[in-house]
C-alpha cells in the first residue's frame, strides 16, 4: 500500500513542478489585461509625430521610428523600463550626472521579449540621441529633427 501512495505523491510533485516551470516561462504582461479578453493595442503616436522623424540615419531600423515618435510624444511606452534612467555603468557614453541618460526599447520583430536594441537619450529636453543594437556594448549617435506641431 505504501508504494502506490508514494507514486501518487511523486506524480503530484512532478505535475506541480512542470506547471511552475510553464508559468515562469510565460512573459509577464506590461499592461493590465483587457476586460474584453483582447490584447491591448500597441501605443501609437499621434499622426503629426511621423513628420518629426524624417531624415533619420540609415543605420536605424524601421522600428526605431516608432520608439523615437513615442519619446518625442512623451509615451505611453510599451515596456515598464522605457524612460528609466540609464546608468552608463560601463562608461561607454560621455560621463554625465546620474539621471541625464534615459533608455527606451526598440522592438525586434519576432521576439517575445525586449531584445537587445535600445535608444538612449541625454538631457531633458533631449540634447543627444544614441542607438545600440547589442544591449549597450556599442553606441552610435544620431540626430533627430525637431518635432513640428
Amino acid at each position: 500500500m505504501r508504494k502506490p501512495a508514494l507514486l501518487v505523491v511523486a506524480l503530484l510533485v512532478l505535475i506541480g513542478g512542470l506547471w511552475w516551470l510553464r508559468q515562469a516561462q510565460q512573459p509577464h504582461p506590461q499592461f493590465a489585461p483587457s476586460i474584453t479578453g483582447q490584447a491591448a493595442p500597441a501605443p501609437v503616436p499621434p499622426p503629426h509625430a511621423a513628420r518629426a522623424i524624417e531624415g533619420l540615419p540609415p543605420f536605424l531600423p524601421d522600428e526605431a521610428r516608432q520608439t523615437i515618435a513615442l519619446i518625442q510624444h512623451g509615451g505611453p511606452y510599451p515596456y515598464n523600463q522605457d524612460g528609466s534612467v540609464f546608468g552608463n555603468r560601463e562608461g561607454r557614453l560621455p560621463q554625465r550626472p546620474r539621471g541625464y541618460y534615459h533608455e527606451y526599447t526598440v522592438d525586434t520583430p519576432g521576439l517575445s521579449h525586449r531584445g537587445t536594441r535600445r535608444i538612449v537619450t541625454g538631457g531633458e529636453p533631449v540634447e543627444i540621441w544614441y542607438y545600440s543594437d547589442d544591449h549597450y556594448e556599442t553606441f552610435r549617435s544620431f540626430s533627430v529633427p525637431a518635432r513640428s506641431e
